[in-house]
């Protein structure tokens, strides 16, 4: 019987399927383009890549470690993106479902009174259910059965949905190992960024030292009519100057320690750290390998690739929308009016099977839109893709060349911090001795402070060069 019924929808299907296959709207085609340069710009073919290196064994520094392990586990936003990967999970299960057929139990139980004057009354009046027994009135009525419905999955339609969910999934994995990845490099720049804040703030209370001895001397000297009150309030102001920068770095410390704790899900509280550990700190050679590694080590490119062939997917179950879809509905139970003739059978036993066919023939606009969306989504799903390679080659073309770049920005400022230290001895000595001028002094200071400063900051954005390096190559996830 049910290969019967079977057999005269897909004849319906096929004659239904004549009539309503009108041509589907064309489609606009584009190619992907996912070539990248055979290597970067020292035109090295060495394939070693940094990224291949765990976070674990990249950063060396035991508190950065631990500021990164304890992220992983209380970071929010990554949290909440595993919880975002367990929805898409879920939408797996879904389609999934949607492939088998659907069973479920049902029960009903009723009262029914009809009126004696009607077709239906009078013919209860005149039928007995036994001999001598009469139709009990009012009638009562009992149900119990199981009931399945399947729609037929001819075109693929329900196997595909599923396949893009399950693409969706795994996208959403490179997702969360993207972010992995980010949080790992902020919460390193953020680290550097405050070693080298307290070594600022160290120069700083440094500087105030020996500015707070020059200034007694020359109020003494101001004593002895060898310079004027001008230079005594000069010195004065010096002084203050580089008291105020000491609360500005302050400032400064607070807030990276908040964006740390912050990161790392907690509340505010003093980041463990060494700050002596940063003049030593080395920056790590670093191997880019070839762009065409980009591919597999970033997660943002695997996660736009993916989702580039869930939107291929997407097309064809749009497209199955066109054709007739079948569904065959079967039940299978018992009905009686009393509750003790409910298992009977086969008086009590009832079933029901049935096919039913349904083909869009006339105003399919929504569905060709629909159609047309999907198209518009692979397109820009590849435009996405072929985006996200070029940014992630640009950021490691920038990267190497910033770091080549530092590197000899910060032997010249280590050679100048030498030669401005030397110069503030000198200045004072010739400014005991008369032979130079305050002012000469004060400039100098200045100058020396500002060097140490910026030698500083460069060995930050060294440090930083080396995580973002890390950053651009895949590195950090795995």
């Amino acid at each position: 019987m049910l290969k019967r019924i079977i057999y005269i929808c897909l004849g319906a299907v096929a004659i239904t399927f004549a009539v309503t296959s009108c041509k589907t709207p064309e489609l606009v085609q584009k190619d992907v383009n996912n070539a990248v340069p055979e290597s970067f710009a020292n035109g090295s073919q060495d394939t070693t890549n940094t990224a291949a290196m765990i976070w674990q064994d990249y950063f060396n520094d035991p508190y950065l470690k631990a500021l990164i392990d304890t992220a992983l586990s209380n970071n929010q936003e990554l949290n909440i993106t595993l919880q975002e990967i367990q929805i898409a999970q879920n939408e797996v299960r879904v389609r999934k479902g949607e492939i088998l057929p659907s069973v479920g139990l049902g029960a009903a139980a009723g009262v029914d009174k009809v009126g004696r004057y009607t077709s239906q009354g009078a013919n209860d009046a005149n039928t007995e259910i036994k001999p001598g027994k009469e139709m009990p009135e009012p009638l009562q009525d009992y149900m119990l059965g199981a009931y399945a419905t399947w729609e037929v999955d001819i075109w693929h339609k329900l196997r595909n949905a599923k396949k893009s969910a399950m693409t969706r999934y795994l996208g959403s994995v490179e997702g969360k190992n993207f972010m992995v990845t980010n949080l790992i490099a902020e919460i390193a720049n953020s680290y550097y960024e405050l070693l080298a804040l307290d070594n600022e703030l160290a120069i700083v209370k440094q500087n105030i030292e020996i500015q707070n001895n020059a200034f007694e001397i020359v109020k003494y000297q101001k004593n002895a009519a060898r310079v004027t009150e001008l230079a005594v309030r000069r010195f004065e102001a010096q002084v203050l100057n580089t008291k105020s920068l000491q609360y500005g770095i302050q400032q400064d410390i607070i807030e990276v320690e908040n964006r740390i704790n912050f990161l790392v899900g907690r509340f505010p509280q003093k980041v463990e750290r060494n700050p002596n550990a940063f003049g030593d700190i080395m920056p790590k050679a670093v191997q880019a390998g070839i762009p065409f590694q980009l591919l597999a080590n970033r997660p943002d490119i695997r996660q736009a690739e993916l989702e580039l062939a869930a939107s291929k997917i997407d097309i064809q179950v749009a497209k199955a929308d066109f054709y007739p879809s079948l569904e065959i509905r079967a039940g299978l139970g018992f009905n009686a009016f009393n509750p003790s003739y409910i298992f009977t059978s086969p008086q009590s036993l009832i079933y029901s099977l049935a096919g039913e066919l349904v083909a869009p023939l006339i105003n399919r606009n929504a569905i060709k839109a629909r159609y047309l969306t999907a198209n518009a989504k692979q397109i820009q799903a590849i435009y996405n893709y072929e985006q996200t390679i070029l940014n992630a080659y640009v950021e490691v073309a920038n990267q190497l060349s910033n770091i080549s770049n530092l590197e000899q920005t910060y032997d010249l400022k280590s050679k100048e911090v030498q030669a401005l230290t030397q110069s503030v001895d000198i200045s004072n000595e010739l400014f005991n001795s008369a032979r130079a001028d305050y002012m000469e002094v004060l400039l100098t200071q200045r100058d020396a402070l500002e060097s140490k400063f910026e030698l500083i900051e460069t060995k930050m954005k060294q440090m930083h060069a080396t995580v973002d390096i890390y950053q651009a190559l895949g590195g950090g996830w795995k």
